[in-house]
């Protein structure tokens, strides 16, 4: 038992999660259009045994990246190899390995583990060179592995991510091939908290 837990302690250092926040900790009533049975059953991960992927598309502050770190959180416990990235990190970490020829070793990083996490995509446009190496990430993980995305653009914005529109369809065929999409929309976390601590007045309030 012991043994097991220094397992599970090992892959949470190594997957990287922002933090550790549960399914129990995350706010189901502040974001009514979530199907919180939905996500509850994706959380049982039969999803990675069948090698699908978990899209989570919403405005920012919306909980996406709460939702994919706790099914993450989850995966591991349940005794899974996860990494969690940006989309921004991983891009610039491949980019810093391949000035260094060493790409292939690095790519191994975000192929080898049961669950890839890949956080914020959208936040920045890719050049040629980058979003080559995301295509031959989702191409490697195909069918092979599962992947949990959030991003802030919908899928007919991708195009402009990636700069290509014919990339992008490529890297869309492979992705939602096999996978779940859960659209949130909904007022931002941060937001509420900021209006509850009146840095937003109201034209009332002004008066």
């Amino acid at each position: 038992m012991a043994k097991q837990d220094r397992l599970i302690q090992t892959r949470k250092r190594l997957a990287r999660l922002p933090f550790h926040k549960t399914l129990e900790d995350f706010e189901f009533s502040f974001q009514p259009s979530i199907d919180e049975k939905r996500v509850r059953e994706l959380a049982i991960l039969r999803f990675m045994g069948h090698q699908e992927n978990l899209v989570f598309l919403g405005p920012p502050g919306v909980g996406k990246t709460h939702l994919a770190a706790a099914i993450g959180l989850d995966a591991i416990n349940a005794r899974h190899p996860v990494y969690f990235t940006t989309a921004h990190d991983m891009i610039q970490v491949l980019e810093e390995a391949h000035h260094r020829n060493q790409i292939h070793k690095k790519l191994q990083v975000y192929t080898k583990p049961d669950l890839l996490i890949i956080d914020e995509m959208g936040y920045r446009r890719m050049d040629e060179t980058a979003a080559h190496f995301f295509f031959q990430i989702i191409s490697e993980r195909y069918e092979k592995g599962a992947i949990i995305l959030t991003s802030n653009k919908s899928y007919g914005s991708w195009g402009e991510i990636f700069g290509d529109s014919v990339l992008a369809t490529a890297i869309l065929d492979r992705l939602l091939h096999h996978s779940h999409t859960i659209n949130i929309k909904g007022e931002s976390y941060r937001i509420r908290e900021k209006k509850k601590a009146g840095f937003f007045k109201t034209p009332r309030d002004s008066k």
